[in-house]
């Protein structure tokens, strides 16, 4: 489970979230919903142990955030984030799997394991590598988005972890692979893993937590009812509140992740 109560980050130059209050259960789709500027991206660092957060308290799978920030990192994965987790475009599909898996790698080869993960990360993630226009060997640079976004989420399932982040999950995608997008990931979450992916515009079926100026508000997948409400019901799906206000400035989202891609 995560979840979340009163959490913010405040840098230098000004407040990146706050308010944020949520609980979701394991398993579960969760939107970071709202436009670019709005510590959407800072949050989900945040949530996945890599930013340190100022304000009130959130927990991962039993661990408090941030007192526990490395061991959040332990059971939860990136996928492609710009400056910190990005693909690097002259590598090939080949080379991004192989090096993900040496990294895995602790102890003496385990050769027919690494190939069963790599089928399987790449199967959750929809990603078939014969339709590709050179297989394997195409190199990021020549992948649709979709295509990459794809790649990125079977890279962060190979360490199979409890959580996984996706950054701009719907950035530069039409209607179609939005849709496609979002169906990825939903079974992604409905075989276990919870999945928080960064949004412009969320999707039906997810737990919305907006990262926008706005009032706090809760909005879920059956109805768009006042906080009170929602908090009242038995789904603990159904739970969620989270603003960033007015005073929330790119100034300050740029000062903590400048910091987090020195650490």
């Amino acid at each position: 489970m995560i979840t979340a109560e009163g959490y913010g980050l405040r840098g230098p130059r000004g407040r990146v979230f706050r308010d944020v209050s949520f609980s979701a259960p394991a398993g579960s789709l969760i939107a970071v919903e709202g436009p670019s500027g709005t510590g959407r991206t800072c949050l989900l660092l945040a949530l996945t142990g890599r930013m340190k957060a100022t304000e009130g308290r959130a927990e991962v799978c039993g661990h408090p955030l941030p007192k526990r920030m490395p061991a959040v990192r332990s059971i939860s994965a990136l996928g492609p984030v710009d400056g910190i987790s990005a693909l690097e475009p002259a590598l090939t599909v080949a080379e991004h799997l192989r090096e993900r898996v040496l990294l895995q790698r602790r102890f003496a080869a385990r050769a027919a394991r690494d190939r069963t993960d790599v089928a399987a990360a790449l199967k959750a993630a929809g990603l078939d590598l014969d339709s590709l226009v050179k297989g394997e060997r195409t190199a990021v640079r020549d992948l649709e988005r979709l295509e990459a976004l794809r790649l990125g989420v079977a890279l962060a399932l190979l360490p199979r972890p409890r959580v996984i982040g996706v950054d701009d999950v719907d950035h530069k995608l039409d209607e179609a692979d939005r849709e496609q997008a979002w169906a990825m990931l939903r079974s992604v979450a409905d075989a276990g893993t919870t999945v928080i992916g960064v949004c412009t515009q969320a999707p039906g079926g997810a737990l919305v937590v907006p990262a926008r100026p706005a009032a706090p508000a809760a909005r879920t997948a059956e109805s768009a009812e006042p906080a009170e409400s929602a908090a009242a019901t038995t789904d603990p799906t159904a739970v969620a509140t989270a603003a960033a206000t007015t005073d929330a400035t790119e100034e300050g989202a740029a000062d903590a992740y400048t910091e987090t891609r020195r650490a």
